[in-house]
């Protein structure tokens, strides 16, 4: 028996044009990260540090888990 794999993914596209269309440039600035950085993050490139998804919640003034999910594969 095999360990499954899972990911990390995330509703940061659809939250950001929900509030009022925010720029990759916007949330990066908010969160103090590179707007690559919220590039790889959105696109499941890269997972985010707690302390960044925690920031990243609050930026929406959502709970963390309504922002990320884990996936198994």
């Amino acid at each position: 028996m095999g360990k499954k794999k899972s990911s990390v993914s995330n509703r940061i596209r659809e939250l950001r044009f929900a509030h009022e269309q925010m720029t990759q440039a916007d949330l990066a600035a908010r969160i103090g990260v590179a707007r690559q950085t919220v590039i790889a993050i959105e696109q499941g490139r890269f997972s985010p540090s707690l302390e960044s998804a925690l920031k990243i919640a609050e930026v929406f003034n959502t709970p963390v888990d309504d922002v990320f999910s884990l996936e198994s594969e």
